[in-house]
């Protein structure tokens, strides 16, 4: 498993010329170290006298993003395991009509499972940008700068996922999930960009009158 093994052997692994983990993996760990930031924000808030009134709501906040951490690493290995369950069913045998409708149907089964993982991404990054305003609004000023580098890693996650999104939905004859998981990508990534600009410009805020 990749969250397993060191970052370097991570990274090997990564770069080698094994076609997985790859990217629908580096977008959950891209998610994963967005949400990881969140909570340093928020262990560098919690107990400093100036920020008593908010420690109660950082609490809150990093439960939930450690919480949204754990689920970021587990997608990690879960795209690969979905990845190579594809791979398995392009290897099935085709020598007749009745096995290759059966590969047809497993090749179609498996990519839609291969399909929800990186959305669940998606998801769970939109999930995680409302912490990181959160505490970019609320949080230590002087990790603002964290909380700005938290979105925009939670961001690169959510077009990362859109990606193998949609290299999944090509390979489908499945119209009717096609077009419905093409509008729900659209629809995360337009709240992602949003959510994205708004923290941004909260950041942008908060280091002119540091």
């Amino acid at each position: 498993m990749a969250t397993k093994r060191s970052m370097n052997g991570f990274l090997d692994e990564l770069a080698s010329s094994s076609p997985a983990p790859g990217g629908g993996s580096v977008a959950a760990l891209a998610g994963a170290l967005g949400a990881a930031l969140t909570s340093m924000v928020c262990n560098l808030t919690i107990g400093k006298k100036k920020y008593l009134a908010v420690e109660e709501q950082m609490k809150k906040v990093l439960k939930e993003s450690e919480d949204l951490r754990a689920r970021f690493s587990v997608l990690i290995d879960k795209d690969t395991d979905a990845f190579n369950k594809v791979m398995e069913a392009y290897s099935l045998p085709k020598d007749d009509e009745s096995k290759k409708a059966l590969r047809d149907a497993a090749i179609s089964a498996a990519t839609k499972e291969a399909t929800m993982v990186p959305l669940e991404v998606m998801k769970h990054c939109i999930d995680a940008m409302a912490l990181a305003q959160t505490v970019a609004e609320n949080g230590n000023k002087n990790s603002i700068s964290d909380a700005g580098v938290s979105a925009l890693m939670l961001h690169a996650a959510c077009e990362s996922a859109a990606l193998n999104v949609r290299i999944n939905l090509n390979g489908l004859a499945d119209t009717e999930f096609v077009h419905w998981k093409s509008d729900e990508l659209i629809s995360l990534l337009k709240t992602s960009r949003m959510m994205l600009e708004e923290t941004q410009a909260i950041v942008a805020g908060k280091m002119k009158q540091s």
